[in-house]
């Protein structure tokens, strides 16, 4: 008896990859966003949204990353945010 298994890559073709903070635990939430971006392949964006502006994380993410990960605001409002993480090579 022959099994195939099937192996799933968990890529995204356009190598994006949505991340909303706004539904996880506000004491878990740099952890889940540090994960996420461990995981990502050079070339790929975790586009990443927020109620709010988050400028502690991001120095977090300055001193961590430096620049092996670029910061893209798509969007800058009263009611959140939308950034794009960039994993460079």
């Amino acid at each position: 008896m022959t099994t195939t298994i099937h192996v799933h890559s968990h890529t995204n073709p356009e190598g994006i990859y949505g991340f909303d903070a706004r539904g996880i635990a506000k004491r878990f939430r740099h952890a889940a966003i540090f994960g996420a971006l461990d995981a990502l392949h050079p070339g790929e964006v975790m586009r990443f949204v927020n109620d709010h502006d988050p400028i502690p994380l991001l120095q977090q993410m300055q001193a961590r990353y430096g620049d092996a990960v670029e910061i893209a605001y798509r969007a800058r409002e009263p009611e959140g945010v939308m950034i794009d993480f960039i994993k460079r090579a």
